[in-house]
This record gives C-alpha cells, sequence and structure tokens, in this order.
C-alpha cells in the first residue's frame, strides 16, 4: 500500500511542479509585461509634461510681448500727449521770441525787457523737462522733413540748399516732429 501512495503521489507531484512551472512562467510573462507597460506610461507622461511645458513656454511668451506692447502704447500716448500740450503752447514761443526781437535798439524799461526775458527762460526750461527741442538755424542744411520751405533766395554767402532764414522754428518730442520750422531755402 505504501508503494501504491508512492505511485499516487509521483503523479501529483509531477502534476504540482507543472504547475508551479506553469504558474513561474505566467508570472515571468506578466514580469515582462508589466515594465513594458509602466514604459509606456512613463513615455505617456514625459509627453504630457513636454506638451504641458509648451504650452507655458507660449503663455510666458505671450505674455511678455504684451507686456512689452502694452509699455510701447503706453510711452507712445505719453509722448502724444505731450506733443499735443506743447503744440498749444508753440505760439506762445513765438510771442515770447518777438517781443525779445522787437527790443533790439529799441529804448525799453530795462524791468520790462528782463521780465519778458525770464518768462522766455522759463518757458524754455519747461520744454527742456517735457524734452521738446527746438531746431533749425540759420545756416543747416535744408531737410525736407524738417523743414517747411516758404520761399527761396539766392545768396553766394550761404552754401547750396541750406537754410537762410528761420520765420517760425521747429519743435520735435524724440523722434516725432511736432511742428515742422518754416524758412527760406538758399542756392536751390
Amino acid at each position: 500500500m505504501k508503494k501504491e501512495k508512492k505511485d499516487k503521489t509521483a503523479p501529483e507531484k509531477e502534476e504540482t511542479v507543472k504547475a508551479e512551472e506553469a504558474e513561474a512562467e505566467t508570472a515571468g510573462a506578466a514580469e515582462e509585461a508589466q515594465p513594458q507597460k509602466e514604459a509606456s506610461e512613463t513615455e505617456k507622461l514625459e509627453e504630457e509634461l513636454k506638451a504641458e511645458k509648451e504650452k507655458y513656454i507660449r503663455l510666458y511668451a505671450e505674455y511678455d510681448n504684451y507686456r512689452k506692447r502694452t509699455a510701447n502704447e503706453k510711452a507712445q500716448t505719453y509722448n502724444n500727449a505731450t506733443a499735443d500740450a506743447v503744440k498749444e503752447l508753440l505760439p506762445l514761443a513765438d510771442s515770447m521770441t518777438q517781443a525779445l526781437a522787437q527790443f533790439e535798439g529799441k529804448e525799453v524799461p530795462e524791468e520790462f525787457k528782463k521780465g519778458v526775458e525770464m518768462i522766455g527762460q522759463q518757458l524754455a526750461r519747461c520744454f527742456e523737462k517735457l524734452k521738446v527741442e527746438p531746431f533749425c538755424e540759420v545756416g543747416d542744411p535744408f531737410d525736407p522733413e524738417l523743414h517747411n520751405a516758404v520761399s527761396m533766395i539766392e545768396d553766394e554767402n550761404l552754401p547750396e540748399n541750406s537754410v537762410s532764414a528761420v520765420y517760425q522754428k521747429g519743435y520735435r518730442l524724440g523722434d516725432k516732429i511736432i511742428r515742422h520750422a518754416m524758412v527760406v531755402v538758399a542756392n536751390a
């Protein structure tokens, strides 16, 4: 009987060994499949991360461009407002220049002349603070982008295409021309 038991246990042992081997193969296949599954998930997550980083970089670039554009628009708005305000003050500057020119060679009370000069200097300082520059002097080369020629003369003492007289000074704010200079051109 013992032999019979041994014989029964031998096939059972073989079945058990086969079952264990099958289980081991299944577990090995599952272990191999799991790293592949994890690798594909990792790649998928890396691609998602890359896409999110790209979105972030684009968003940051858009914001940076927006910030620069609004700063530029703000500066332009300020310059345009300053130019408009100064344009309204230019007749006053012209009147001051003409008033000072009228004092030349005439007897005028010194206090009156000094007062007008002080007002003219104060106006010039205001223009400096606003970064408004007058331009155009006699002898400057004529530039149609800066000057408005009202007449031409022939003068051998002046170079060709130069300013011989200034009727109204020109003013600019940076690169923006507030008012073109009104001039007479020599030897055009």
